[in-house]
C-alpha cells in the first residue's frame, strides 16, 4: 500500500481527522511532480511534497484547516492554493505549484478503504475531487489505454478562468488523478547479507520485490508493515520464480552457490524479455559464466546484457550496505531510462511549421 494511503487509513479508522495535500498542478521547476501527496494530522506528517518552506507553508495551511474544521460546511473542507517558489517562500526553484487540501474524517473512510483495496489488487483507479462543492469523492475505472499514473486540475468548471483567485478558492475546479501501482518488479535471489541489505533499501522505492532463497532460515525476521510490496519465498526450486516473473522484470542473482547462480542466469537469459539482469561477482566470474553459458547455446547478445559486477561504477567499498545502495541506484537509472524511452515513443514525431 502507498505510504500516504496507509497513513490516511490508519488515522481515519481511529476517528481522527487528517488533511490530504496533493500537488495538483506543477509549473516550471518544482521539487515534486503533480500527483505527489502527503498526509497532515495535528501531530504528524506522512510523506513529503518536496520539503523546504513550501512544505512548511503547506503544513501550516493544512493544520489551519484541521483547526477550523471547515467552518462547519462540507464545501469549506477542500481548497486550492497556488504558491510560487520564489522569494516569498525563500526558495529559488522558480516554478509554482497548486496544492489541493482535503480535510478528511471517518466519513471518508469508505472511499479510502475502497481505494486501498483496488490498488492492492493492482487496479488503476481514477479519483475525482470537486472543489467549491459538496460532491463526494468519486472513484472509477480509467479509460482503456489510460491506466498510467496521471494528475490533472481542470479549471473554470463553474466559469473560472484558472487564475490565482480561482486556485485559492477552488471556484468549482475539478481534480482528476489516475492512481496506479506503477512499481517495477524485482526478483531477488539470495537472502544473504547483501540481499538483506538490498531489501531494506528497496522498501523505500516504488518497486515490488519477490525475494527467493532455498534456505528458509536465512530470511531475517522483518516487520512486514514497513514493506509495501515484499513477497518472501523460501523455495526448493528457485528457478521457478524465473518462469513466474512478469515480462520486464528486474532480476538480481546473489545466491550462496555459483552453480545455482549459473542455473538461474541460464533461465533468465533464455527468457530474454527482462529489463535488467544483475549478477553479483567479479569480472572473472562474469568471464567464466559467459564461457559456460555460450557452450550451452546462449545467444551472445543476451550474454552481453549481463551486468556483473553489479552496482553503479566507481564505488569500491564492498560492505553489504554500500553494495545495496549502489545496486539500487543502478536499478533507478534503468527505470528512468525506460521511462524516457516510453515518453519518447508516445511523443508524435511530426512537427507543425508556421
Amino acid at each position: 500500500m502507498e505510504h500516504w494511503l496507509q497513513a490516511l487509513q490508519g488515522t481515519l479508522v481511529h476517528g481522527d481527522a487528517a488533511v490530504l495535500v496533493t500537488v495538483a498542478r506543477a509549473e516550471g521547476s518544482v521539487p515534486r511532480d503533480a500527483g505527489t501527496k502527503m498526509v497532515v494530522t495535528r501531530e504528524s506528517v506522512s510523506d513529503t511534497i518536496g520539503g523546504g518552506h513550501l512544505e512548511w507553508k503547506a503544513i501550516e495551511i493544512a493544520r489551519r484547516l484541521l483547526r477550523d474544521g471547515g467552518h462547519g460546511r462540507a464545501e469549506n473542507s477542500r481548497r486550492l492554493e497556488r504558491l510560487s517558489l520564489g522569494p516569498s517562500l525563500g526558495q529559488c526553484c522558480g516554478g509554482a505549484v497548486t496544492l489541493s487540501f482535503e480535510r478528511l474524517t471517518i466519513a471518508d473512510l469508505g472511499w479510502v478503504t475502497t481505494l486501498a483495496k483496488r490498488l492492492a489488487a493492482n487496479r488503476s483507479t481514477v479519483r475525482s475531487v470537486s472543489f467549491g462543492s459538496t460532491l463526494p469523492v468519486m472513484l472509477s475505472d480509467p479509460e482503456p489505454g489510460c491506466e498510467a499514473a496521471d494528475c490533472l486540475l481542470w479549471s473554470g468548471q463553474n466559469g473560472g478562468d484558472g487564475g490565482a483567485d480561482d486556485d485559492r478558492q477552488g471556484s468549482g475546479q475539478l481534480l482528476t488523478e489516475t492512481l496506479a501501482t506503477d512499481r517495477f518488479q524485482v526478483v531477488l535471489f539470495g537472502a544473504g547479507h547483501v540481499g538483506a541489505a538490498l531489501v531494506n533499501v528497496l522498501r523505500h522505492l516504488r518497486c515490488a520485490v519477490h525475494w527467493v532463497d532455498e534456505r528458509d532460515a536465512q530470511f531475517p525476521a522483518l516487520d512486514m508493515t514497513q514493506y509495501a510490496a515484499l513477497r518472501i519465498d523460501p523455495n526448493d526450486a528457485p528457478e521457478q520464480a524465473v518462469e513466474e516473473a512478469a515480462a520486464g522484470s528486474f532480476f538480481l542473482v546473489m545466491t550462496h552457490s555459483h552453480a545455482l547462480d549459473q542455473l538461474l542466469a541460464e533461465r533468465i537469459l533464455r527468457r530474454g524479455d527482462y529489463a535488467f539482469f544483475g549478477l553479483i561477482g567479479s569480472h572473472t566470474k562474469r568471464k567464466q559464466f559467459e564461457h559456460r553459458l555460450a557452450a550451452r547455446g546462449i545467444d551472445p547478445r543476451q550474454l552481453g546484457r549481463i551486468i556483473c559486477p553489479i552496482g553503479v561504477p566507481g564505488i569500491v567499498d564492498k560492505s553489504p550496505e554500500t553494495i545495496a545502495i549502489a545496486v539500487a541506484a543502478q536499478l533507478l537509472q534503468v527505470v528512468d531510462q525506460r521511462h524516457q524511452e516510453n515518453e519518447h515513443r508516445r511523443t508524435p514525431s511530426w512537427t507543425t511549421h508556421s
